[in-house]
């Protein structure tokens, strides 16, 4: 089978060690993030990483700081092109220039069968920009934001970038009226993707549940952005227990997405926004078919419960989980076994360059692979690794993506 050139959902961009620090107002910049490069000495301590910032005793490492914060750069965040990934101290010098300069991401792009790819946040941001709601100035917190989305439209997916790095922003998690206003700005740029909390609870902030969240979705409505939603992007993985090797937590990734997708349909918050897309990376989706039967037969048991423990919703919550949620895979063979149950329409791919779990630089293989184990026919394969793509960030629409 030809696999059609790859749209991937699932990307992130390394932050240019001089994004904020040549780009801020004069009057931050000693305070904003700025990258210089120290000793670094991590390890393990009581099963969690530690490290130790020194002048002349460690390992080479370009180590972020923003006001209180100091933040070494590891492998981890930037893993193509090494022979053996761990969690340590690296440098700007140490990845391959496609994590950071767009010219080389495009090549990349071009030798991995890629078209097109939407990119997260990374190093200093965490995936949906948690490190600006936990500092204290939330000017400078604004400022950073505001810079960061402007060389997200205005560098890093425009010119030869524009129609193939598609931008997505990042909001002022803190204050939704100012979220909204952010949204609104960014789309009238040109971006129409951001990226958002999987659960606001465990980062001190209101559920969806709430309503409070509303204005900020209602903005996305108004201006067609999409709503999207990383692992871990509630900055808490699902474990057993404290000393709980952490391949536990990997195996269980899937739950975050798959309880902030209940809390998305049971919150009522599709029936108030008919029209609201949402898209969940690296959740992957052989988990669904369950969830959608499970939902549905207590939603009908508990349709005339007034206790409490029933659903306010007018139809069956399947409806809302293959109208308003799109679902990203990498490897999931039991989605593509139940992709009838799914729905082929949901189901989109990721490359997620540059970290540990990318297929770069084989992914056209790694395509074909799961393309023919899963027995796509022709149609399938164009929706799977790109069509569902364009159809939910309206890529032709915005960005001239041909079909």
């Amino acid at each position: 089978m030809e696999i059609p050139r790859i749209i991937s959902v699932d990307e992130h961009v390394v932050e240019p060690p001089d994004l904020w620090s040549s780009r801020l107002p004069e009057k931050y910049r000693e305070r904003g993030p700025r990258v210089l490069r120290k000793k670094v000495k991590m390890g393990i301590i009581g099963g969690v990483f530690s490290f130790e910032v020194s002048e002349d005793d460690g390992v080479d490492c370009d180590v972020w700081y923003y006001d209180d914060l100091v933040y070494p750069f590891t492998r981890l965040s930037a893993a193509v092109g090494a022979e053996v990934v761990q969690n340590e101290p690296c440098t700007f010098d140490d990845i391959l220039p496609g994590c950071y300069d767009q010219t080389a991401r495009l090549a990349d792009m071009d030798a991995n069968h890629v078209e097109a790819s939407i990119c997260f946040p990374n190093i200093l941001p965490r995936f949906c920009g948690q490190t600006f709601l936990e500092r204290e100035d939330k000017e400078l917190a604004m400022a950073c934001i505001t810079v960061y989305n402007d060389w997200m439209i205005d560098e890093w997916c425009a010119g030869a970038g524009y129609g193939r790095l598609i931008p997505m922003t990042i909001v002022p998690l803190w204050d939704v009226e100012l979220a909204a206003k952010e949204i609104h700005r960014c789309a009238a740029k040109g971006s129409h993707s951001i990226t958002f909390s999987e659960s606001p609870v465990p980062l001190g902030l209101p559920s969806v549940h709430s309503g409070y969240w509303d204005p900020m979705f209602a903005a996305c409505v108004e201006t067609d952005t999409v709503v999207n939603m990383h692992i871990g992007s509630s900055s808490k993985m699902p474990s057993t227990a404290p000393d709980a090797p952490f391949i536990i937590s990997s195996v269980l990734t899937f739950q975050n997405a798959m309880g902030s997708v209940l809390d998305y349909v049971f919150g009522g918050v599709f029936e108030r926004f008919p029209d609201l897309r949402v898209a969940y990376s690296e959740g992957q989706a052989g988990w669904l078919p369950y969830i959608l039967e499970r939902a549905d037969k207590l939603w009908e048991e508990r349709l005339l419960d007034t206790t409490g423990f029933g659903s306010n919703l007018t139809v069956p919550p399947s409806t809302y989980m293959k109208q308003n949620v799109w679902y990203c895979v990498f490897d999931d063979e039991t989605a593509m076994a139940n992709r009838d149950v799914i729905g082929i329409d949901r189901l989109t791919f990721e490359v997620d360059y540059p970290h540990a779990d990318s297929t770069f630089p084989h992914t056209k293989e790694v395509a074909e692979r799961m393309a023919a184990k899963a027995g796509f026919n022709d149609f399938e394969a164009h929706r799977f690794f790109r069509g569902n793509a364009i159809e939910l960030y309206k890529l032709d629409k915005y960005y001239g993506i041909t079909k």
